[in-house]
C-alpha cells in the first residue's frame, strides 16, 4: 500500500497533497499573449507597408456575386415577412376576411396592387429558383464560369416571368 501511494505521489495524484499537474502535465506553456501576438501582427504589417484587409472594395462585381447577395437577401426577408405576418396573425384582433375588406376599402389603383403582387411575388420566385440552382451544384456540375452566368441569367429571367404570371392572377 505505502508503494501504490508513493507511486501517485510522485506522479501527482496524492490525495493529501492536491496537486492538478497531472492534467497540464503535457501543456507546452504558452509564450506570449493573444495581445502581444496581435500587436506584433500589426507591427510587422505597418513596418512592411501592408494595406488593411481591402473588403470587397477591390473586387469587380459581377453576376454571379450580386445573385449570391441577393439569394441571401431574398431568404432573410422571406423569412422575416413569414415571421412578422404569423406574428401579427396572432397578436392582432379579426381575422383574414377584416383585413383583406380594410385593403380593399383603401382603394389602391390597379397599378400599385400589381406592383405589391410583384414585390411579394419576385423574391419567392427568385430564392425559390436559385435554390434549383444551387441544388444543381450540390451534386457537382455546373461550376464552369460560362455555366455559371448562363445558368444565373436564366434564373434571372423565370424569376421575372414566373413573377409576372403570379402577379397577373
Amino acid at each position: 500500500m505505502a508503494l501504490l501511494l508513493r507511486t501517485f505521489a510522485r506522479q501527482g495524484v496524492c490525495l493529501s497533497r492536491p496537486q492538478y499537474s497531472f492534467l497540464y502535465r503535457h501543456a507546452a506553456p504558452m509564450g506570449t499573449t493573444a495581445k502581444e501576438e496581435m500587436n506584433k501582427f500589426w507591427v510587422k504589417n505597418a513596418r512592411l507597408n501592408r494595406p488593411m484587409s481591402p473588403h470587397i472594395t477591390i473586387y469587380r462585381w459581377s453576376v454571379p456575386m450580386m445573385m449570391s447577395i441577393t439569394h441571401r437577401g431574398t431568404g432573410v426577408g422571406l423569412s422575416g415577412a413569414i415571421s412578422a405576418f404569423a406574428l401579427a396573425a396572432l397578436v392582432l384582433p379579426g381575422n383574414y376576411p377584416h383585413y383583406l375588406d380594410l385593403i380593399h376599402s383603401l382603394s389602391f389603383g390597379p397599378v400599385l396592387i400589381g406592383l405589391a403582387k410583384f414585390g411579394i411575388a419576385f423574391p419567392a420566385s427568385y430564392h425559390t429558383l436559385n435554390g434549383v440552382r444551387h441544388l444543381y451544384w450540390d451534386i457537382g456540375k455546373g461550376f464552369r464560369i460560362p455555366e455559371v452566368y448562363r445558368t444565373g441569367y436564366t434564373v434571372i429571367g423565370l424569376s421575372v416571368i414566373a413573377s409576372v404570371a403570379l402577379m397577373m392572377l
